[in-house]
């Protein structure tokens, strides 16, 4: 397992040098070595060792060219090894959402909230929408600092705005428009 987090490591390096967005907080992709178990006993060669990580991606990146490359370069740092090797992804992936700040929705919304549209690193169904052929926005009521967290709240001052901005936002998109088949 030390060659395969040592070969991640430098896999890391390198799309860090590749890409970059500075309109993110953290302006290159991130890859986490979040969990790792293997053996039960100091004194013992383990069977087998298994290691979870997350890779968090930048518009332009697709999910399975990365995924690719990761195999790739695992199977690169294990190559004349007899290692068994599986890939388990745990879940299938999210390409990363980019929408243009001169696009009309995200002008809108800018406009109504009284705020500047910005990126975000986080996952969302936005990117489905998106594939759809919807103009695509991220926005809410919630705080992004206590999201998926023990102490996650939505204050109650906060629903009501919210209620009325997307209604605001459904006359402009939804039902302004003639619909199509």
């Amino acid at each position: 397992m030390h060659r395969v987090l040592a070969a991640l490591l430098a896999y890391r390096e390198e799309l860090q040098q590749r890409h970059h967005d500075d309109h993110f907080k953290v302006p290159a992709p991130t890859l986490n070595l979040g969990h790792i178990k293997g053996g039960d006993n100091p004194n013992r060669i383990c069977p087998e060792c298994e290691l979870h990580f997350d890779i968090r991606t930048l518009p332009g990146m697709q999910v399975e060219g990365v995924r690719a490359e990761v195999q790739e370069r695992i199977r690169a740092a294990l190559d004349g090894d007899t290692f068994a090797l599986e890939f388990r992804s745990l879940f299938e992936g999210v390409n990363p959402l980019e929408t243009s700040t001169a696009s009309e929705i995200v002008r809108v919304a800018e406009k109504l909230t009284g705020h500047a549209a910005e990126a975000v690193a986080f996952s969302t169904e936005a990117p489905f929408l998106q594939a759809l052929g919807a103009q695509t926005v991220v926005l809410g009521p919630g705080d992004i600092e206590v999201a998926h967290q023990p102490n996650e709240s939505l204050p109650l001052d906060r629903i009501q705005p919210t209620r009325e901005l997307l209604d605001q936002l459904i006359r402009r998109f939804c039902l302004a428009r003639p619909a199509t088949a």
